[in-house]
């Protein structure tokens, strides 16, 4: 397995490092594809309710999604909403989801990192995109069209090459989530939105498609042993993809899996079960 770290995807004076806005790329050095074409990429953007976790804490899951699939896996970083903000360093929503999709954007004309041969490492034209916790809230408001963030809206050949995305115990409707866990708001839903009566035009449950944007599969995933996110959340998320049409039926573009994890929250991470989900949904859609 090749291994290419702490690769900036923002331009910086020389010398000067934001290790926020770095990604750590796997290779593995022998893939399953026999066609001569390079495999697609996978993106595992970590969560951490905005405010906490690191790339470097998903390496070995990166390497197990790079080994059982053949595909290279990219693992981005992006800035974080402190614990206890202050006007100087106050950072918020859309902040962390512009810094990945400039992640994504970036990926797109990168020729690789130095040291690596001249063959591509992986096909850019192929995204397959995974979102976590927090980052399964992120990947919707780029690529589904969210009308409170223009920001967010990606160029027109990134989403063509968005080919899957998995989001696994995810938040999706803040409202919602608050009315089982009030205490989320003083936690991390204020400092990451702003402290408001409604979060409804955050929720990402409830966007459209982006014009070119429909073509995406998406696979919906819950552990029946979350106690953090309850499934509701994924309930919602998966219904509504479902709603929008387009082929988006059990078996279509639209798919779930409620009943095959069963550990804490993050603990699924840590297992093969995980990684095997994931893994052949990305190989079912090559």
């Amino acid at each position: 397995m090749d291994q290419f770290l702490d690769l900036p995807y923002v331009t910086l004076d020389e010398g000067k490092r934001d290790s926020f806005r770095e990604f750590d790329l796997y290779v593995p050095r022998a893939g399953k594809r026999d066609d001569g074409q390079p495999p697609p990429l996978i993106c595992f953007v970590h969560g951490g309710a905005w405010r906490s976790e690191d790339k470097v804490d998903y390496g070995g899951l990166a390497q197990k999604l790079a080994a059982y699939t053949g595909c290279a896996v990219a693992v981005p970083n992006y800035r974080l909403t402190p614990r206890e903000p202050t006007a100087d360093n106050y950072l918020h929503h859309p902040a962390h989801a512009e810094d990945v999709l400039q992640f994504l954007q970036y990926l797109q004309t990168w020729s690789g990192p130095e040291g690596s041969n001249a063959s591509p490492l992986f096909d850019r034209a192929r995204l397959f995109l995974v979102g976590h916790s927090c980052s399964a809230h992120m990947l919707p408001a780029i690529v589904l069209n969210n009308p409170s963030d223009p920001s967010l809206e990606p160029p027109v050949a990134l989403l063509h090459s968005v080919k899957g995305i998995i989001l696994s115990e995810g938040i999706y409707d803040v409202d919602t989530l608050l009315k089982k866990f009030p205490d989320y708001r003083d936690w991390f839903i204020a400092n990451t939105f702003g402290d408001r009566e409604s979060f409804a035009d955050f929720a990402v449950s409830t966007y459209p498609h982006r014009e070119g944007g429909s073509h995406i599969r998406y696979l919906i995933i819950h552990s029946s042993g979350d106690t953090l996110v309850n499934q509701e959340q994924s309930q919602l998320m998966y219904d509504h993809l479902l709603s929008l049409g387009d082929n988006g039926r059990e078996g279509g573009k639209v798919s779930r899996n409620f009943g095959d994890l069963t550990g804490e929250h993050s603990a699924i991470l840590q297992g093969d079960d995980y990684v095997h989900i994931v893994g052949d949904f990305v190989l079912s859609n090559i």
